[in-house]
C-alpha cells in the first residue's frame, strides 16, 4: 500500500478509529493484522518470507539468551545472520552474482550452466532484515532481553508506518513503544497529522514534479543538450531527498498518531557542509546501524589510519550494495567512502566551517557538497556502466542548448521551497517548527501546504524509490 494512495487515506483513519477504540490488551493484534494487511496490498505471498525471519529471529534470541555457553550463543547468532542475509542474498542478489560468476568463468574458458531467476523482490526486505538482525545482535550482545511475545516481536518488524522504507529502529525502542499503553492525547494528533501533510506535501509536490524531468534525460541522455544533462544530474538530489524524507515523514506522523515515536531519519542534508557531515544527516539510521554492527566490529578507527581507511572503504562499499544489486550502486558508494577519507585525512582545513556557521566559506563548503554528492548520484540513478558512461558523454559532448529549459519552471520553483524548507528547518522538524507559532501563521501554512498537494502534485501516483530497497 502507497502512502500517497487513496486506499491509504481510508485505511489509516479507519486503523486509528479501530485502534483507541480497542482496549490495550487487544491492540498488539490490530497492529499485527493491519501490518499484514498493509503489505500484502503488495504482493500477498511475500508476507510468508517476513513470517520467517519474524519466526527465525524470534527463536534463535530466545536461544542465545537461554544459554551459557559462549560458542552456543555464537551458533546461534551465526544461524539468525545466516538465515537473514541467505534469505536477503538470494532475492536480491542471486542474479547479480550468477551473471558476474559466469563473466568470471567465460574469461577463464569455462562453461557455466546456472540460469537467472524471474524473480521479483520483496518490497523493503533490506529494511526488514538489517531491524531484524539489530535485534539478535543485541540479544547476543547483552543489550536487550529477548522478547517472550512472538505477537509483539511480529509487530516490531511488521510495523506497517516503517516497515518498507524505515527508519531501521532498533527492539529497545520500537519494540518498547509498541507494548506501552497509549491515550488519545491532542498533542499525538496534532503533531502526527501535521507530518502526514508536510510529508504527502514533499513527496508528492516536489519529488514527484521533480521526477518527468530526472527520468526522461536518465532514460535517453542522448537526446538532450549539455545543459539539460547538467540540469537532471542537479535535480536528481532534490528528487530522491525530497521521495525519501516525504516517506519518513509521513511514517512518523503515522506512528505518531498512535503514540510511537519514531527516530528521524533526515536532518537537512542539502545544508551539509562535508560529506562525513552528509551522512550524519542522511538516512541516519541506516548510517547507524552499518557503525554499529559493521564499522566497529571491524575496529573502526582503533588501529591506525591505514585499517581505518580499509574499515572504512567497506562500510561504504557494503552500503552500495545494500541500495541495489550492481556494481555501480557499489562505486557511488566506494566514492562516498573516499571523499570522506579525503575529508577525515585533512580536517584541519575544515575547523574554520565549524566556528564560524554563518561564514562564507561554510556557503561554498555546503555547495561543494552538494555538487559532489549530485555527481557521485549518476552512478546511484544509471540503470547500468553503459548508462553511467553516457550520461558522462552526453554531458561532454552534446552542447549547452537552453532548449526547454524554460519548462522546467514549476521544477526549479518547487526546489526552491524545498531549499526553504530546509533552512526553515535546519536540526529540526515541521512539527516542532510549527507548533509553538501563532494559530493564524499555522493554518496559513497548513492551506498552503493543501493548495499544493491537491491542485500542483505531480499527475503519476509514483511509488517511493526506496521501496525496491
Amino acid at each position: 500500500m502507497l502512502f500517497n494512495s487513496i486506499h491509504f487515506l481510508f485505511f489509516l483513519p479507519v486503523f486509528i478509529g479501530l485502534f483507541y477504540a480497542l482496549p490495550a490488551t487487544y491492540r498488539w493484534l490490530l497492529i499485527f493484522i493491519a501490518s499484514c494487511y498493509f503489505y500484502m496490498a503488495f504482493v500477498p505471498a511475500y508476507i510468508l518470507i517476513l513470517f520467517a525471519i519474524i519466526l527465525i529471529d524470534f527463536f534463535t534470541a530466545k536461544a542465545i539468551e537461554g544459554t551459557t555457553k559462549p560458542k552456543l550463543k555464537k551458533g546461534y547468532l551465526v544461524l539468525s545472520l545466516v538465515s537473514n542475509l541467505g534469505i536477503l542474498c538470494f532475492f536480491k542478489y542471486y542474479n547479480f552474482l550468477n551473471e558476474n560468476i559466469a563473466q568470471l568463468t567465460s574469461l577463464m574458458g569455462l562453461d557455466y550452466t546456472f540460469k537467472t531467476l524471474s524473480i521479483l523482490f520483496p518490497i523493503g526486505l533490506s529494511f526488514h532484515t538489517f531491524q531484524s538482525m539489530a535485534y539478535t545482535i543485541e540479544v547476543y550482545r547483552g543489550h536487550q532481553k529477548a522478547e517472550t511475545h512472538l505477537g509483539y516481536f511480529a509487530n516490531y518488524v511488521l510495523f506497517f508506518p516503517q516497515m518498507v522504507a524505515g527508519p531501521i529502529e532498533k527492539y529497545s525502542t520500537l519494540g518498547h513503544s509498541l507494548k506501552q499503553p497509549v491515550k488519545p492525547l491532542y498533542e499525538n494528533f496534532a503533531n502526527g497529522f501535521r507530518l502526514i501533510l508536510f510529508g504527502l506535501f514533499v513527496k508528492m509536490t516536489v519529488a514527484d514534479t521533480i521526477a518527468p524531468v530526472v527520468n526522461v534525460v536518465f532514460d535517453a541522455p542522448q537526446d538532450y543538450s549539455s545543459l539539460q544533462v547538467l540540469v537532471a544530474i542537479l535535480l536528481f538530489p532534490f528528487q530522491i531527498y525530497a521521495d525519501f524524507y516525504g516517506y519518513s515523514t509521513i511514517a512518523i506522523g503515522a506512528a505518531r498518531l498512535m503514540g510511537i515515536p519514531l527516530m528521524d531519519n533526515f536532518k537537512t542534508p542539502l545544508l551539509a557542509n562535508s560529506l562525513n557531515d552528509y551522512w550524519r544527516r542522511w538516512h541516519i539510521s541506516l548510517t547507524n546501524w552499518f557503525r554499529e554492527y559493521v564499522y566497529f566490529p571491524l575496529g573502526g578507527s582503533k588501529n591506525g589510519k591505514t585499517r581505518m581507511a580499509v574499515n572504512f572503504l567497506i562500510v561504504f562499499a557494503l552500503s552500495g550494495l545494500w541500495h541495489g544489486a550492481s556494481w555501480n550502486f557499489v562505486m557511488w558508494g566506494l566514492l562516498h567512502g573516499a571523499v570522506c577519507l579525503l575529508e577525515r585525512l585533512t580536517s584541519k582545513v575544515f575547523k574554520f566551517e565549524i566556528q564560524n556557521k554563518q561564514s562564507l566559506l561554510n556557503s561554498f563548503l555546503k555547495l561543494k557538497t552538494f555538487f559532489v554528492v549530485a555527481f557521485i548520484f549518476v552512478f546511484f540513478r544509471a540503470d547500468s556502466w553503459e548508462k553511467v558512461v553516457s550520461i558522462f558523454k552526453a554531458l561532454i559532448h552534446n552542447g549547452f542548448s537552453v532548449t526547454a529549459i524554460p519548462t522546467y519552471g514549476y521544477t526549479f520553483f518547487f526546489v526552491f521551497v524545498l531549499i526553504v524548507c530546509e533552512l526553515l528547518l535546519y536540526n529540526t522538524r515541521f512539527d516542532k517548527w510549527i507548533e509553538p507559532k501563532p494559530m493564524a501563521l499555522r493554518w496559513t501554512f497548513y492551506f498552503i501546504l493543501l493548495f499544493f498537494l491537491l491542485g500542483m502534485s505531480g499527475l503519476e501516483q509514483l511509488e517511493f524509490i526506496y521501496f525496491r530497497f
